[in-house]
């Protein structure tokens, strides 16, 4: 694969009302991006003319395009997804913002199903404000899993100190203990080491396992899925020659930064892997979808209405989540080109 190859990017422009729309003029006034990459944003023109004047971002420059056939090359490319002109009410979700979210987000998979784009990058969308008839799951990662017809996804948070995965996902606290299987767990190690290896090019990855419950379970006095579920898993993919390690007590792994010793954590659930992730990289991080047929990645922050408006928002986390796509595509590509 020739290194001067620049995926084409689908950017789904979020919640109009939060911070979706500032990050995405942020990070594109700065035409190096157009180095790596050809953008291209699916929303309206109107809604991006009005961003671009409420941040005063001259740099930012774009060509509005009829499909993803068509787009320029060296160009930040717009498609219209909507003919009507939206209110804009920064840190107020309504109806109308919730239906450009799944408008855009609907344009993007179709154009990226089809063939016309090499990735996707997903603005934050209000995960209850975004419900419909076309989209009734829990988040980002349920409906790409379920659109792009995968039997099974992972959630992977990635940073240049940390990659974090959880076995579940969006979902209730006091549901989670009930969700873990010995199955469920060997599904979610192994589409995290296929990850690892497709598409961070790590061929023997190492991989830490953390237990559920606080000192994982103290032999069984606090819980019995580290012993019953979650150690039995581990050793038999240890028992193949896999590099799995665990279950480890989540506090002292974090606190001792354990974590530098492996290539990624598996979590047992959201908040366990996320309240660290996002301590030690949240101007940085990137959420990507392990285990999808096409590459998926977006900021690893929400909507955050407090701050829509304000032009204050930082927009390293959605850079970031623009170069990993970038770097998972072309390690993709390279994987497919013959060996001569």
């Amino acid at each position: 694969m020739e290194n001067r190859y620049k995926a084409k990017l689908g950017i789904s422009i979020g919640d109009t009302n939060g911070i979706g729309p500032e990050v995405i003029v942020k990070t594109l006034s700065d035409q190096r991006i157009l180095n790596y990459c050809t953008p291209v944003i699916y929303a309206s023109a109107a809604l991006i003319n009005k961003v671009r004047k409420a941040l005063s971002a001259e740099h930012f420059q774009y060509q509005q395009v009829q499909t993803a056939l068509d787009l320029a090359p060296k160009k930040v490319n717009l498609i219209n997804c909507w003919e009507e002109d939206i209110a804009v009410e920064p840190g107020t979700p309504k109806p109308e913002s919730g239906k450009a979210s799944l408008d855009s987000l609907l344009a993007a998979c179709k154009d990226l199903k089809a063939g016309m784009l090499d990735g996707l990058v997903t603005a934050p969308i209000d995960k209850d404000n975004i419900q419909a008839d076309a989209f009734k799951f829990p988040g980002h990662t349920e409906f790409l899993t379920s659109y792009f017809d995968a039997p099974e996804s992972l959630m992977l948070l990635v940073s240049d100190v940390l990659r974090v995965a959880t076995v579940t996902g969006h979902i209730p606290v006091k549901e989670v203990a009930g969700r873990l299987s010995y199955d469920l767990i060997i599904r979610k190690i192994t589409i995290l080491q296929e990850s690892l290896r497709r598409d961070f090019g790590i061929q023997k990855p190492r991989i830490a396992v953390l237990g559920l419950n606080p000192h994982a379970g103290e032999k069984g006095l606090l819980g019995n899925e580290e012993t019953d579920i979650i150690r039995p898993a581990v050793m038999h993919l240890k028992e193949r020659g896999h590099l799995v390690f665990g279950p480890y007590p989540a506090d002292g792994f974090f606190g001792m930064r354990q974590y530098k010793q492996f290539d990624a954590v598996l979590s047992m659930y959201h908040d366990q892997g996320l309240i660290p992730f996002k301590t030690l990289a949240m101007e940085s991080g990137v959420n990507y979808t392990a285990g999808l047929p096409i590459v998926r990645t977006s900021p690893d922050h929400g909507t955050a209405y407090d701050i829509a408006g304000k032009h204050i928002a930082d927009e390293s986390s959605f850079r970031e989540a623009m170069f990993l796509a970038c770097d998972i595509i072309k390690m993709r590509l390279a994987e497919q080109k013959p060996v001569l």
